[in-house]
């Protein structure tokens, strides 16, 4: 089965600053060791460094609700600029000078946006069972990272992108991101306390 995309969101601050050319929104995608419980099946956190590749080598969209339809960045043309820092993934998108990007800054400044997301796929991970506890996935490397959205409602809580990755990590793709196989009982038993079959 192939890697699928998955989406993860953090609620702001986002804000704009005057830049040459109009405005530019500057917030973070992604905040490292911080610990998330995905679709109540394992918990997750990203490891400093995850995105350092995909920083060098993958041209990443800037966009409105993971919409490619609403472009507002793109890191090849220098619109879009990330880094990691200790923190996170830092983004700064320059806005267009169209109405999406009027819209954007006008909502980001009343407060009526306020998160960001960001949607990839993991190519090195690690698992860890904690006894009487949830299992814990270390996503190490991202690889693509596709883009990096402001967004109307965070994704981080929604479970189907989370539950498709948790069904391709039972069959592993890779070596290199396969999931022990206690790992794999474990989380098929606490999904299915969960309703949820794998």
């Amino acid at each position: 089965m192939p890697n699928e995309n998955e989406r993860r969101s953090l609620a702001g601050p986002i804000e704009t600053r005057a830049s040459g050319d109009g405005n530019t929104v500057v917030g973070y995608a992604a905040l490292f060791n911080t610990d998330t419980e995905i679709a109540g099946v394992y918990t997750e956190s990203i490891a400093h460094g995850a995105f350092a590749r995909a920083i060098r080598e993958d041209d990443v969209r800037g966009l409105f609700n993971h919409n490619p339809d609403n472009i507002l960045g793109r890191s090849d043309a220098g619109t879009l600029r990330l880094s990691e820092d200790s923190r996170g993934l830092r983004y700064e998108i320059d806005l267009p000078s169209t109405p999406l990007g009027e819209n954007i800054r006008s909502a980001i400044g009343r407060g009526d946006i306020s998160q960001a997301s960001f949607m990839f796929r993991v190519s090195a991970e690690s698992w860890v069972e904690n006894d009487g506890e949830l299992p814990r996935r270390t996503i190490q490397e991202v690889n693509p990272l596709l883009d990096v959205s402001v967004v109307t409602f965070a994704a981080y809580q929604e479970t189907d992108a989370a539950l498709r990755c948790l069904q391709s990590n039972i069959e592993p793709v890779t070596r290199r991101s396969a999931t022990p196989s206690h790992i794999k009982r474990k989380l098929r038993l606490a999904a299915a306390a969960r309703g949820v079959t794998l």
